[in-house]
């Protein structure tokens, strides 16, 4: 099974000129970790997550060694400043992708080696979908429990 049969192709994608506060919106109202960042030419230029955003929050490691005590309530101040960036200013660049023609499993392997929970999906560059664990797991799963004469058979409690 290859990526591009499980793949979700329609994505929700920024600019790297995108105001942090339509990000940040766009993930809390949607419930999303993270984003492609496209050119207009749909070229993926790099990734925008809730990690890059929540990072600037925490303390410096300056702060750390400096301090015996971190008022991390207000850290969360902070907040103001990251909102009033736009993408470019935090997003990662050149995030990894893996292409549409890959084997599902091996894209889920290299998901797990870098820790991510999903991953962009590019063609010569541009952006042609998102893959994530979950998408690998169901993919399985439905080939899995569908193949033969497997049933399902569990308890839920």
């Amino acid at each position: 099974m290859l990526v591009e049969e499980i793949m979700t192709k329609s994505v929700k994608t920024v600019k790297k000129e995108t105001e942090m506060l339509d990000v940040v919106s766009l993930m809390c109202l949607y419930r999303i970790s993270g984003l492609p960042v496209i050119d207009d030419e749909n070229n993926l230029l790099g990734i925008i997550a809730e990690k890059d955003v929540l990072h600037n929050l925490f303390p410096s490691l300056e702060e750390l060694m400096e301090s015996l005590e971190i008022d991390y309530e207000k850290m969360m101040d902070k907040y103001v400043d990251v909102i009033n960036l736009k993408v470019e200013d935090i997003m990662t660049k050149s995030a990894i992708s893996i292409r549409p023609d890959l084997p599902c499993i091996k894209a889920a392997s290299i998901m797990v080696k870098h820790k991510f929970r999903r991953i962009p999906v590019a063609d010569d560059g541009k952006l042609v979908g998102m893959l994530s664990l979950g998408d690998v797991h169901k993919a399985i799963f439905q080939t899995t429990l569908f193949k033969g004469d497997k049933k399902l058979s569990f308890q839920v409690n």
